[in-house]
């Protein structure tokens, strides 16, 4: 198969390369060409599930929902998932090898080249088009060498490369030049042209300052694309800022608080409570004050015993059995869940330095974490009103109960989760509890939210936020150079 590959590489971290890919892959499939997204190095801590039964970044789940596909391990071939600021578990082929520093993965990177290109090379053999993500930013020079993640994949591989760069930071024509400066001549002459994202006011101001650009560099400016006001695109990890919609805190009466802990993982979880009319959510970061609440939820957690350690350090231990004592409602998921028994064993050091922690104690279970993770997709029904549920399990501990309490959910096979005897605090294991509407207004009711409008259609707005995206590349992007870099004709039918 004649595949043809594009990779976006970007000047700093979050300058846009996650969503150009999603775009570029809804705007190919729409004109019926077969087209996979592809990273090969990622670190992130909010992953998903694959149809092949291992774990890969959201962003790429995303990019392949645009592209049309089911996600799979040879998106994302290497994924990094820290543990510590200085420690990262190492996942190949959507499952976990081990943990390294830094410096121990740097010596890795030759062996995950390997997987990098493996996958890659089934890739070319099942699409038409391979539109890959870089990662970070090429020009990090103590990252240089044996790099697999940006121009080290790049040159593996031979493919052109757009530069994408964010205005909105400011500084955007010294991001671009610098970063091309930083460059070797082979690597330089790889850049196909630039792309500048998040711009906001007049283009015609912005004009002589892309003229300079291309007579500077020798390089084309392939095109503007705006900022885009409540756009709901799936974070690859950092948390939002804001809710998604812009709604006055009258009508988001709901007050629903998540510690923003600082292995926080999946907290795309809450995107669906984000976007619900009447919801205020709101992470609560180090050293801020707790506010009152309605519902606390518990996030997963990468690091699960730290995690806990920063909770009482924040005072989050007196103010969760205030909220308790007062009524209020609390919510575990995964990580979050398991902080809810008496202790979190982990014989082995999993997540760091082996050892044992007391947890909240409100349920009487312990977990002790293992090697392998349970990876899956699943589906089932509250158990407290049948409501279906959909979500995935990515998870290394198994949880033992000393007494009976009723399940949260009854899944296909099994039971998952607990209630609480008094009703006011719920455990899951499973992700992506939210996403189905009728399961977040039947676990915002549990919660005490009453004479609520509809939950979202979780799906379907991030779909049309896909398309928005894809409507930009042809609005706004120089589309017959994208045709050239692909070797793909236009559709003239649409």
């Amino acid at each position: 198969m004649n595949t043809q590959t594009l990779m976006i590489q970007g000047t700093t971290s979050d300058a846009g390369k996650s969503m150009l890919v999603t775009a570029l892959c809804r705007w190919l499939a729409r004109q019926g060409v077969s087209v996979v997204p592809f990273k090969p190095q990622n670190m992130a801590l909010n992953s998903v599930v694959t149809v092949d039964g291992g774990e890969i970044g959201r962003a790429q789940a995303v990019q392949a929902l645009a592209a049309g596909l089911a996600p799979h391990t040879d998106m994302n071939p290497v994924l990094l998932k820290p543990n510590t600021d200085k420690n990262a578990q190492i996942i190949i082929h959507g499952h976990a090898i081990d943990n390294m520093d830094a410096r121990g993965f740097h010596d890795y990177k030759s062996i995950a080249l390997k997987a990098v290109l493996e996958s890659y090379t089934r890739l070319t053999e099942q699409y038409d088009a391979i539109i890959v993500e870089g990662a970070g930013s090429p020009a990090e020079i103590n990252l240089r060498a044996n790099d697999i993640a940006n121009m080290g994949f790049a040159e593996a591989v031979d493919c052109p490369v757009i530069l994408i760069a964010d205005i909105d930071r400011g500084g955007v024509f010294a991001h671009l030049v610098g970063t091309l400066a930083l460059l070797s001549e082979s690597e330089q002459a790889r850049i196909q042209g630039f792309v500048i994202n998040r711009f906001r006011g007049d283009i015609a101001l912005l004009q002589a300052g892309l003229d300079w650009l291309e007579k500077y560099t020798g390089k084309s400016v392939l095109g503007v694309l705006p900022y885009l006001q409540g756009l709901h695109l799936e974070a690859e990890d950092t948390l939002p800022q804001t809710t998604a919609l812009s709604l006055s805190s009258e009508q988001k009466n709901f007050r629903v608080i998540v510690p923003s802990l600082p292995r926080i993982n999946n907290h795309t979880d809450f995107d669906p409570l984000r976007l619900h009319l009447q919801v205020n959510l709101q992470f609560i970061g180090p050293g801020e004050t707790i506010p009152p609440a309605d519902l606390i939820i518990l996030p997963g957690s990468k690091s699960v015993r730290a995690d806990l350690d920063w909770l009482r350090e924040q005072g989050w231990e007196p103010a969760i059995r205030r909220h308790l004592r007062y009524g209020g409602k609390l919510i575990g998921i995964c990580g979050g869940f398991q902080m809810l028994g008496k202790h979190i064993h982990d014989p082995h050091g999993v997540e760091d330095i082996a050892g044992s922690a007391q947890g909240f104690a409100f349920f009487d279970m312990e977990t002790t974490l293992q090697s392998d993770k349970l990876l899956r997709n699943t589906q089932g029904t509250l158990s407290f009103n049948d409501a279906a549920v959909t979500g995935y399990e990515i998870h290394a501990g198994i949880t033992t109960y000393h007494r009976y309490y009723q399940p949260a959910i009854h899944l296909t096979d099994s039971d998952d989760g607990a209630i609480s005897e008094d009703g006011l605090i719920l455990g899951t294991y499973l992700h992506g509890i939210f996403e189905s509407s009728t399961a977040c207004s039947e676990l915002l009711t549990w919660a005490g939210l009453d004479d609520q409008a509809p939950a979202p259609d979780y799906h379907a707005t991030c779909d049309t936020a896909i398309n928005r995206l894809a409507d930009c590349v042809d609005e706004y992007l120089d589309t017959a150079q994208l045709y050239r870099l692909l070797n793909v004709k236009p559709n003239t039918s649409c």
